[in-house]
């Protein structure tokens, strides 16, 4: 099974997503992007479960 995957096939899940999936996945990319900075981040998780309750009524 020696499969190469172009980027728009592995892109393909996040593109179609609906628009609500995708602005919490820009979200979470950006928290994370915030946190790379630091060398020991802290409170990722919870940055995560905040955005994802935040989209979830």
């Amino acid at each position: 099974m020696n499969q190469q995957l172009t980027l728009k096939e592995v892109q393909e899940p996040i593109t179609t997503a609906p628009a609500e999936v995708r602005q919490i996945i820009e979200r979470v990319l950006q928290a994370e992007r915030d946190k790379l900075y630091m060398k020991n981040p802290k409170n990722i998780n919870d940055d995560i479960l905040k955005i994802v309750k935040e989209a979830v009524p």
